[in-house]
């Protein structure tokens, strides 16, 4: 009878008995062999996202030829909508960025109309949710600017924005929209300051002023009640933003937390950042109690930023690393282990940053439950990227696409600033996206020279944002200059017109 190769040395052959092979078992046991609860096999969840893939659209249909942003600021330089690609681009004598319809794919020509009014470099921008043709964007010229983007795209360069916001007296590095009130911005500057905007009138209404450090990240909850950022100074913050009031905050001493995002309705939140021993890390919260988090997980030893996405419709939570190609994603549960792992969309090609398509812009035929548009610096790439769930039914799948957040505003900025929550208005998925949003922007005419917030005058020490601003200073500034001269030498004239007067007065017989 032939020996079993593995144990060959402990003079063990094949039988037949059943009493032998207990004891070559227990043998292997004691040994360490095998371990007690066959741990080496895998333990898989039942769900319904367990093989959720990435597919990579064909070529034809990438965005070919974009120069994209070189900035090494932390941000996507991207933003997608139903109808629009956005990409911030490099471009000589200040900010600019690429507005392409999404029809309008393969290779762009160098000389494809600009957004390019600002005067520094763009450091983000975001498509209004409600407004699919309105997007803001802020810069190092430390303004946040609203454009207005024609139907079917720009034929020609657009410098003029349809709102100048300058509030900021140092560059400004985020942008968020409100995610249920219309006509609400969120700017974060390098002032420290998180300034809210109402675009009603053109104007921020509210600071925040908790901050000690650059802010790097906003995330909002679902109806838009709270807002949660993480900071250079080492902390998160989970913040109530019309009174600007901190109700939970996190000092991370032992390690740095980039980015921060609110996971639905379950009173969690979710951050990633780098460890003690410089491994990227994510951590889990409670949203009510932050002293410690639920639980931290380590990554991998790579040194580049990891972006979180989360889809509230699937439960299903997206890292994308920046500076490598890898999506890893997981379903995230309210019982614990709380992050299920459930695979990895793995691309030679490092993404700059990434943009996600809105749900109501999706494919729901194919059953596409999320899509990204990879920035590929080194090749002027933008890459769709769908995650798709397997299924061989041509039906509408009801359980993977329940009814979600749409372009619908549930609040106006009044009632959101007098204190009203509601929670987004909800749209199906099933007859597809046809309808265009209800909702126009319009503008409003302001002619102030100060804006006063909290009882601070922001505009006070806001330096020059353009060259023709600094000229005009600099003659404002030579005007007064020589009209104080002038003064100075008439009252120059006047001392010595005193000072002969009172040596006469001196001099007269009647002093003698």
């Amino acid at each position: 009878m032939s020996e079993i190769p593995i144990f060959s040395s402990l003079g063990y052959q094949m039988s037949t008995d059943f009493q032998a092979c207990s004891l070559l078992l227990d043998y292997c046991k004691n040994l360490g062999t095998f371990a007690p609860q066959m741990s080496w096999r895998p333990q898989y969840r039942s769900s319904k996202f367990r093989n959720v893939y990435g597919k990579v659209a064909n070529r034809e249909h990438c965005f070919d030829g974009i120069p994209i942003t070189k900035n090494v600021h932390d941000n996507h330089f991207c933003a997608v909508n139903a109808k629009f690609l956005a990409i911030v681009t490099e471009s000589a004598g200040g900010g600019s960025f690429l507005v392409i319809p999404l029809e309008q794919t393969g290779r762009i020509e160098p000389n494809y109309p600009k957004v390019c009014g600002h005067q520094g470099n763009v450091l983000d921008i975001k498509w209004n949710p409600f407004i699919e043709n309105i997007i803001a964007s802020c810069s190092e010229d430390t303004s946040v600017r609203i454009w207005e983007i024609p139907e079917g795209g720009l034929k020609r360069n657009m410098t003029e924005a349809v709102l100048e916001l300058f509030g900021h007296s140092r560059r400004v590095g985020l942008v968020e929209w409100h995610p249920t009130t219309n006509n609400i911005l969120f700017s974060a500057g390098y002032d420290y300051k998180v300034l809210i905007w109402n675009l009603d009138i053109g104007e921020p209404v509210k600071m925040i002023d908790c901050h000690t450090d650059v802010i790097l990240c906003m995330s909002f909850n679902t109806d838009g009640s709270l807002l949660s950022t993480t900071c250079k100074d080492k902390k998160l913050r989970v913040i109530e933003p019309r009174s600007g009031k901190v109700l939970q905050e996190a000092s991370c001493k032992n390690h740095r937390v980039n980015r921060v995002v609110f996971l639905g309705n379950v009173k969690r939140l979710l951050t990633t950042g780098v460890s003690r021993w410089n491994t990227r890390q994510i951590a889990l919260w409670d949203q009510e109690d932050l002293a410690m988090p639920l639980i931290e997980e380590e990554i991998d030893g790579l040194s580049g930023l990891l972006f979180p996405f989360y889809d509230a419709d699937t439960h299903m939570l997206y890292l994308a690393g920046k500076g490598d190609g890898n999506i890893r994603y997981y379903e995230i549960s309210t019982e614990k282990p709380y992050l299920n792992y459930l695979m990895e969309f793995r691309s030679p090609a490092p993404q700059k940053g990434l943009g996600v398509m809105p749900k109501h812009g999706l494919d729901v035929s194919a059953c596409e439950v999320f899509r990204f548009y990879k920035l590929v610096t080194l090749k002027g790439l933008i890459e769709p990227i769908s995650m798709i769930v397997p299924r061989r039914s041509e039906t509408y799948q009801e359980d993977i696409y329940p009814m979600t957040p749409g372009i619908e505003p549930a609040l106006t900025p009044d009632e959101w600033l007098s204190g009203m929550n509601r929670d987004p208005v909800l749209m199906s998925l099933k007859e597809g996206y046809k309808k265009a949003s209800k909702v126009v922007f319009k503008a409003p005419i302001r002619e102030k020279k100060s804006v006063v917030v909290n009882g601070i005058d922001l505009l006070e020490n806001v330096p020059p944002r353009t060259e023709n601003e600094l000229l005009r200073m600099f003659f404002r500034q030579q005007d007064e200059i020589r009209r104080l001269k002038d003064e100075l030498s008439q009252k120059d004239i006047r001392i010595r017109q005193l000072q002969l007067e009172l040596k006469n007065l001196r001099n007269s017989p009647k002093n003698n």
